[in-house]
């Protein structure tokens, strides 16, 4: 079992203790729990869906990179394909608080960068942020995915967010989860290739800035992330932090980045690099590469 899950491990009911550390001590362990787990821990605890996700929190919360607030925030969000994703906020010293993840965000990117196509719900710890509920107003699942909080009944995002505003206020139909490709040919080396698939795959309906980033960990992982833009654009995920959400599901500590790459649209309105650069020699990373791509590249 990684440390960091220790504690919050022994403050667990007995029977889920018992259910859940096998998938704990697993080292291919990622944050993410297949039905058949989830099906299993629901038989060793007697526990619904909505009642064990509220049980796990803590140990979502584990994944927090807290080094600015000490305030972790544990999320999971639920697939319709039933497998559930572990998120938390993360945090960077020596740069912008706008750098920093919401663990409603983590969660969600968390899902989306393992193939999930769309969530019934999220359940996190603390009532969602304005910024976090703008978020989810861009999913594919609309106003109705459900949210689950500690002590409270189990609400849709309508509920937290009425009158919302998002993409169809814009005319556009393109929603985050629902899976995409721009017609970016791949290129060079594997870590660029993989920052080009990322970019491919990245949701920008309103800029059409499309980007993705990919990362080298000292161990020779490479970790994959994709823009996701929001209708009401602050609330946008950048790519950098999209790569580090899946670094950090991976247990694996975010100033190992040894090498990266961004990814990003020749002509774009809007540019991912300064940011991207700035951020990760904050974390120790000074080998960073930019790929301009386009639809007609060799």
């Amino acid at each position: 079992m990684h440390p960091r899950f220790t504690t919050a491990f022994s403050a667990l009911p007995a029977a889920l203790q018992a259910a859940i550390q096998p998938l704990l001590d697993s080292a291919d362990f990622k944050g993410v729990l297949r039905p058949q787990d989830v099906a299993h821990l629901k038989q060793e605890t007697g526990l619904d869906d909505d009642a064990l996700a509220l049980a796990l929190l803590p140990i979502a919360a584990c994944c927090a990179v807290a080094t600015v607030s000490n305030f972790n925030v544990g999320a999971i969000s639920r697939g319709v394909s039933g497998h559930w994703y572990f998120g938390a906020n993360m945090e960077f010293e020596h740069t912008p608080l706008q750098q920093t993840v919401h663990a409603e965000q983590s969660a969600i990117t968390h899902a989306w960068l393992n193939g999930e196509e769309k969530l019934d719900a999220i359940t996190v710890n603390y009532t969602p942020c304005g910024h976090c509920r703008q978020f989810m107003n861009e999913l594919n699942s609309g106003t109705a995915i459900r949210i689950s909080l500690p002590g409270r009944a189990v609400s849709t995002l309508g509920d937290y967010l009425p009158d919302a505003f998002g993409p169809a206020d814009l005319n556009i139909t393109e929603r985050l989860l629902t899976p995409i490709n721009h017609g970016f040919p791949l290129q060079g080396e594997a870590l660029q290739q993989a920052a080009i698939d990322a970019a491919n795959q990245s949701h920008a309906p309103y800029s059409h800035s499309f980007s993705g980033v990919a990362l080298r960990s000292q161990s020779g992982k490479i970790f994959s992330g994709r823009y996701a833009e929001n209708a009401a654009f602050n609330p946008s995920l950048p790519p950098l932090q999209a790569a580090l959400i899946m670094m950090n599901m991976s247990n694996e500590a975010l100033n190992t980045v040894q090498q990266a790459v961004l990814a990003e649209c020749e002509n774009s309105t809007l540019r991912q690099q300064d940011a991207t650069q700035s951020t990760l020699a904050a974390l120790g990373c000074e080998d960073f590469s930019l790929t301009l791509v386009s639809k007609t590249s060799v």
